[in-house]
């Protein structure tokens, strides 16, 4: 018995002294024969207070619950890194599910032949020109791809990069031509005769335009309709027929989910596709959250917590992104709110490196990435800049009411456009108007005296001026774009200047 309590004193005498030597240590460590002085910041103390709360260590060693508390903040950090960079194959996937429900991929061609309006659910659609918009599996091999004349477009893959344009910038030259495109890992002989193109995966979006002769879209959608084919290369000899869709009018959505449905999207792409062409890093913050080629998705309770706070931080962020953007070299004037939305270029990079923001605010509000869209040709091609706030730097309201002035000489060589989007969908604004736009294509608009054009926006027009009002609704934000298409000198030079959004009081 007595030789327990003896044991027993000797624990807690030693206890004490580990603990009398550790805090002795936290207020001035031992020297020893062979001490170095640490130099300042390398050392943590025995208690640091976060923004995660107070984190604890015995001589930089963290206790349990610090631990917890940091690898749950790690993995929360990467989810929210892994859901921005996911943006854009998660919206191609989206993309892809919303058109798969007008038909087939490869023998169904769906049509906006009377424009793109407000009914259906897309990214920051224009509704100028008549949209072409399809799919195709290369699961079968290689296929042919028929582009008629006078149209405008291109090919992005899944993980939503360029592959090439069609039309009028791509190698056709708006001729029409004959497109073989040929599948991830393909080795095969390929024939003469063809505009070759290799995606990177094996679901690719077509999307392009024709266009309106005076005021009229059928001319163009004829042509679409007329010389479009898509067969197997093995079919060449005896195509079979294509089915055009008609779908200007029709309710349904394009959209991406925001919530824990993110991550089952961005694995079914991981899944469905080659990676090899992602970097490692991109593919490393995926990996870390649980998605990884070959391996199943299936986060535990823990994670699944971790991944849906990280969709809804993930989605906060990116609207932070692209309606307060924060990159001055975006705006194209001083004290503006008038900004690119491709800063960086259709690759969003600068010297070498991904810009992050202006990839991930372009990919929550947008679709289509092409050269073309980013061109700097005078009298080709088109040129846009949006506005998300007034004036006065306040986010645009549905209940008021506001006035664009549009200057003299208006720099385009075919015609412009001011169209309003939801801020909540990024979709056209869905009012009592087919179309929420005002357009120098619209034959009634009021001009001027002075060649300008003053453009309004509010729940009801100013008195007669209805052609130049785009309606908004009271207790719904709203943001808008201007297009030009065939910009002029002026525009390039910044000699011609939008007013901004004001607020009429």
């Amino acid at each position: 018995m007595r030789r327990t309590s003896i044991r027993a004193g000797l624990f807690i005498g030693a206890l004490a002294c580990v603990v009398a030597t550790s805090s002795a240590h936290a207020q001035a460590p031992l020297k020893m024969k062979m001490t170095t002085d640490i130099p300042p910041g390398i050392a943590i103390p025995d208690t640091v207070e976060t923004r995660l709360g107070t984190l604890k260590f015995f001589d930089g060693f963290p206790d349990t619950a610090s631990v917890e508390k940091l690898y749950d903040n790690l993995d929360f950090q990467r989810a929210v890194q892994a859901y921005l960079l996911g943006l854009a194959p998660v919206s191609q996937l989206a993309n892809r599910k919303g058109i798969a429900e007008i038909g087939p991929f490869n023998s169904t061609v769906p049509i906006f032949e009377d424009r793109m309006d407000s009914k259906s659910l897309f990214l920051t659609p224009n509704n100028n020109t008549p949209y072409t918009w399809f799919w195709l599996d290369l699961h079968e091999g290689p296929l042919v791809l028929e582009v008629p004349p006078k149209v405008l477009g291109a090919i992005d893959d899944m993980w939503y990069r360029f592959v090439t344009d069609l039309g009028f910038t791509g190698p056709d030259k708006g001729a029409g031509g004959k497109y073989l495109i040929l599948p991830p890992g393909f080795n095969g002989d390929v024939p003469t005769g063809y505009f070759v193109v290799r995606p990177a995966t094996f679901s690719v979006w077509v999307p392009w335009r024709s266009f309106v002769v005076d005021g009229d879209p059928k001319p163009g959608v004829d042509l679409v309709e007329k010389y479009t084919k898509i067969y197997r290369l093995a079919d060449a000899a005896n195509p079979p027929p294509l089915k055009f869709a008609h779908v200007s009018g029709k309710a349904f959505s394009t959209l991406a989910p925001a919530d824990y449905a993110f991550w089952e999207y961005l694995n079914q792409v991981v899944q469905e596709e080659p990676t090899d062409t992602l970097d490692p890093i991109t593919l490393g913050l995926y990996a870390s959250v649980g998605i990884q080629k070959g391996k199943p998705f299936s986060p535990d309770a823990r994670m699944k917590k971790i991944l849906s706070e990280a969709a809804v931080v993930g989605d906060a962020t990116a609207r932070a992104m692209n309606y307060r953007l924060r990159i001055k070299e975006s705006y194209f004037y001083p004290n503006s709110a008038w900004r690119s939305g491709f800063y960086g270029g259709y690759k969003f990079e600068e010297n070498g490196a991904r810009i992050l923001e202006s990839y991930s605010a372009f990919f929550f509000y947008a679709t289509g990435v092409t050269p073309a869209m980013d061109s700097k040709t005078v009298g080709e091609g088109s040129q846009y800049m949006g506005a998300f706030v007034d004036l006065e730097g306040n986010p645009l309201d549905g209940g008021k009411n506001y006035r664009l002035h549009l200057p003299p000489n208006i720099p385009v060589k075919q015609f412009w456009s001011v169209i309003v989007y939801d801020n909540q969908t990024r979709s056209m604004l869905q009012t009592d108007q087919k179309w929420p736009a005002v357009t120098s294509q619209n034959k009634a608009l009021m001009v001027n005296q002075d060649g300008s054009v003053d453009v309004y926006f509010g729940p009801k027009a100013p008195a007669g001026k209805e052609n130049n009002w785009v309606q908004t609704i009271p207790g719904k934000g709203w943001n808008t774009l201007l297009r030009l298409y065939g910009p002029l000198q002026p525009w390039f030079d910044k000699t011609w200047r939008p007013s901004e959004i004001e607020l009429i009081k």
